[in-house]
């Protein structure tokens, strides 16, 4: 499979918005283990990760650390960065125990140069991307496609906490179909979905903000930096003037792996997740730092291989996959016994719970900085919001009736789609019935749910039917309202051609109405 993804990246070609980047290939993975030295330095990670990059990487790495590394798992020898992320795992229905999924490929990280004045990592830059305890999906219907990003901001659909969610991606890999887009969809797709339509297994991508306000890390490891109002492109906000790099993690897991071929179960994130709402990402730099900016102001090819970049390639070559297999890091003493890669787990590594929600997850004793986290996850995200916690009231959630017979395209490789198509995209993703709401339930301790009423019926008219776009929550004075965008769909013919034009109008619940129009539009760009 890592063949066939390399030759679909060949043909890839840049778009306008990219002025140059390239794919930094780590086929090596420097370790499997219970590590993370950005969130729990110093001290046992809750959960595994699948490692990349230097082997200086340990329990309480450094810039130092990884710079001291004597190899790297990457391609480029200068690249002594680390990069994991959480593995992902198979629970049988019938014993319960758990197997890593074969990875594919290692990992591709993409260093993509958007926006003015692209800024180097300087030493000791460390940033992370998602939310380890986020278990729903609050930007609208998470079976719906993302509406078109012109239209984000009219839908009030711009916080930090909108941008972190839509910035994850679970890619369904079949190379004999046309690819799907990159950040298509923001789930965990079932098994049953898996099996029947993923045959080159599954994708998961992750984008990092890249708006930075000249700080190498903060106390929550993410408010140094920001999303751009369109996750991967667009403005930055007026707190965060610098542009960095552009990081985009690609890491292929084999769910079509033979072993899990006939068998109930269900795939699950080695953090106790198995909506992939809670998928998330690190990184800690390990370059020099002039040396990379160098790379960002003369590696300006849009092919995006490192091979097409001199600064790569001389006067030290690069490594071949086969070296960068051979980059480990020292396994800690306190984690030697421990095998996260075992064919019959009794529980995931570090006995982590499934913990499905809707609301998030609760944090885990076993994490130092549990209770910050906690307070930063409010459900009500805020500009530097790192998830989705519980909520205080409990919304009906609203459906609509899709086609089933739509033929989804497939497979492919970091192909960029800014507004995906219809809302029928999503009508066989395989999200499963407890993932079907992005309401929240309430906790114990929260006060008395507002009452909430149910949206009006939509009048019919002849020759129209209604698609939902997305949906919106919003809380004002203590109610909580759910607004749901429809669209209107009428179909005209003439004895030339057959067009579509197409209007859209709110369907209102808990007593809120707005009026917007918004235009169905198909924007499917290439993005390298």
């Amino acid at each position: 499979m890592a063949s066939k993804t390399l030759s679909v990246l060949a043909l890839l070609s840049a778009v306008t918005d990219v002025s140059a980047f390239w794919r930094m290939e780590c086929r090596g993975r420097t370790g499997l283990a219970r590590i993370d030295p950005i969130m729990d330095l110093g001290e046992v990670a809750p959960h595994t990760h699948t490692v990349h990059g230097s082997s200086g990487f340990n329990l309480a790495a450094t810039f130092d650390d990884l710079m001291g590394g004597n190899c790297t798992s990457c391609a480029v020898t200068q690249d002594k960065s680390a990069y994991w992320t959480p593995a992902l795992y198979f629970q049988d229905a019938s014993t319960k125990e758990f197997e890593l999924v074969p990875q594919v490929g290692g990992m591709l990280a993409y260093y993509l140069l958007r926006g003015d004045n692209v800024t180097a990592f300087p030493a000791g830059f460390q940033m992370i991307a998602g939310s380890n305890y986020r278990r729903d999906y609050t930007v609208g219907d998470p079976k719906s496609p993302d509406p078109p990003q012109s239209n984000w901001a009219a839908l009030k659909q711009t916080s930090q906490d909108d941008l972190e969610q839509r910035a994850i991606g679970f890619n369904c890999l079949d190379y004999n179909k046309t690819p799907e887009a990159s950040l298509y969809r923001h789930y965990l797709p079932e098994k049953t979905y898996l099996d029947g339509n993923c045959p080159d297994g599954l994708r998961l991508e992750l984008m990092f903000p890249s708006c930075w306000n000249g700080q190498t890390t903060s106390t929550d490891h993410k408010s140094h930096v920001a999303y751009p109002s369109l996750v991967g492109n667009g403005d930055c906000p007026d707190t965060h003037p610098q542009r960095l790099v552009t990081l985009f993690y690609e890491t292929i897991w084999n769910t079509n792996a033979q072993q899990f071929q006939g068998r109930q179960g269900q795939f699950v994130v080695s953090n106790g997740d198995p909506t992939g709402f809670g998928y998330h990402g690190d990184f800690m730099a390990g370059w020099d730092a002039d040396f990379l900016q160098e790379a960002i102001n003369t590696c300006t090819s849009d092919s995006g291989d490192i091979r097409d970049c001199p600064l790569f390639v001389s006067p030290t070559p690069l490594q071949s996959e086969a070296e960068q297999n051979t980059c480990k890091f020292d396994m800690p003493v306190a984690l030697a016994q421990e095998d996260d890669s075992a064919a019959d787990l009794k529980s995931l590594p570090g006995n982590v719970a499934i913990q499905s929600g809707p609301q998030s997850a609760t944090p885990g004793s076993g994490n130092p900085i549990d209770s910050a986290i906690s307070a930063a996850t409010s459900w009500l995200g805020g500009v530097f919001g790192g998830g989705s916690a519980t909520a205080s009231s409990s919304i009906a959630p609203i459906t609509s009736s899709i086609a089933s017979s739509l033929s989804l395209p497939t497979g492919g490789a970091f192909i960029e789609s800014a507004a995906t198509s219809s809302s029928a995209a999503f009508n066989a993703l395989g999200m499963p019935a407890a993932q079907t709401s992005s309401s929240s339930v309430a906790s114990s301790s929260a006060p008395p749910a507002p009452t909430t009423t149910s949206a009006p019926e939509v009048a019919s008219q002849p020759g129209v039917s209604y698609e939902v776009v997305s949906t919106q929550t919003v809380t004002n004075a203590g109610v909580v309202e759910e607004i749901v965008w429809m669209e209107p769909v009428v179909y005209v013919t003439d004895d030339v051609l057959t067009t579509m034009t197409v209007t859209s109008q709110p369907a209102i619940s808990a007593r809120k109405l707005r009026e917007k129009h918004l235009w169905r539009h198909q924007h499917h760009a290439r993005r390298s």
